[in-house]
């Protein structure tokens, strides 16, 4: 059980724990990623098909990391920790 007082004593010392992006600006980093990637979805779909995809590949790949993001910081401001 020393073992268990030692930790317990220094976890007590310790300060508490601050996230690196302040709460206040998820609401809008989350509005804004999502407007972004639907914005870029909307690109996608309207854009001319080309026998080498990159410009395609690219947009889809920047749409789903803004969407995945977006969401993230969606939830966190609702309360849903993820």
């Amino acid at each position: 059980m020393e073992g268990y007082t030692q930790v317990k004593v220094l976890h007590s010392g310790l300060p508490a724990y601050a996230p690196l992006v302040p709460t206040s600006a998820l609401p809008t980093i989350a509005f804004v990623s999502l407007c972004a990637a639907f914005a870029l979805t909307f690109t996608l779909t309207t854009l001319h098909k080309s026998s080498i995809p990159v410009v395609e590949l690219v947009t889809a790949l920047v749409a789903a990391a803004l969407a995945g993001g977006g969401v993230v910081a969606l939830f966190c401001t609702v309360g849903v920790y993820v």
